[in-house]
This record gives C-alpha cells, structure tokens and sequence, in this order.
C-alpha cells in the first residue's frame, strides 16, 4: 500500500476525520457548559471521560454514514494515528498540573494540544483542510492565555469549532464522492 492509498483509505473508513471530529466537538461543548453551570472539577471529568468515548462514537457515527469504521490491515497511517494520540496524553497531563495552578489555563492547553493533533490528521487523511482546522484551534488556544480567558469560553469555543469543521470535512467528502 503506497502512501496515497493509505490515506485513500483512511479517509474511506473514517469519513475523513469529520465524524470523529464531531463527537470531539460534543464533548468539548459539553465540557464547557458543564463549567458554565456547575464546577471546574465537573467539567474536566465530563472533558477526560467524554474524551475517551470520542473514537468509539466516532466509529459509530461512521458506520451510520455507510463507512466501515476500520481502516485495512497493514495501513501504516493506523501507527501514526495511535502515536499522535500520545500528544493527547502528555497535553493532558500537562493540562491537569497546570489546572491546580491557573485553572483557567486547563482548555487553552488541551486546545493547543488538539490542534498540533490536526495538523497531523492533514498527513493521515492527505486532506489540507486540516491544516485550517488546526491552525484554527491554536490560535484560539493562544487567545486563551493573551485575553486570560474565562475557565469555559475555550472548551465553548473548541467545541463550536470542532463541530464546524466536522460538517466541513463530512460535506467536502461527501462533494468527492459525487465527483
């Protein structure tokens, strides 16, 4: 399998991202209402739990799009996928200590942190809207820390975005697949 098959079929398997990054968005909105209307503490459970059930339900939305879900065997992207979702990890981590500390930090963190991941979805999924997406999610993240924003306003902001660019990137899929 050559690299543009590789991404051929990812793309293929997963909708080009967009479902996935549809279930992020959702979580990320939920997180930041729940900071909105109850406590911090509430929020980051609801964004570490909610963020574990993103590939599943990513998976799903997938399939009830026609998609398989699962990439084939052997495609080399599934290891760059898997090592990205490391960053998540360390982003986290960092994210958490930080929380104890500027707690209004927490979600410009993790949004720095998801964005970097973005721009490797561009390679992963050989789509440059990514790249947008991406650079969009950072920004937003360095907003965050300039304008000290309120403990919510960027789970808020990443969700809307996430969601965004997930109807975004189902739609320039669904456009390829009529060509």
């Amino acid at each position: 399998m050559n690299f543009k098959e590789a991404q051929e079929n990812m793309r293929k398997s997963y909708f080009g991202g967009g479902p996935g990054a549809f279930a992020s968005g959702v979580v990320w909105l939920t997180a930041g209402i729940i900071a909105l209307i109850s406590t911090k503490q509430i929020s980051v459970l609801v964004f570490f739990f909610g963020g574990m059930l993103i590939h599943p339900i990513g998976i799903l939305l997938s399939k009830a799009l026609n998609r398989s879900g699962k990439h084939k065997k052997g495609n080399p992207l599934s290891h760059l996928a898997l090592e990205s979702t490391f960053m998540l990890f360390i982003g986290l981590f960092i994210a958490y200590l930080t929380l104890q500390i500027r707690p209004n930090w927490f979600f410009s963190i993790m949004i720095l942190i998801i964005g970097g991941r973005y721009l490797v979805f561009s390679s992963i999924y050989g789509m440059r809207i990514y790249w947008v997406f991406g650079a969009i999610l950072i920004l937003s993240g360095v907003g965050g820390f300039l304008f000290n924003s309120p403990f919510h306003l960027i789970g808020l902001i990443g969700g809307i975005i996430e969601i965004l660019f997930s109807f975004i990137i189902i739609y320039l899929e669904k456009r390829k697949l009529s060509n």
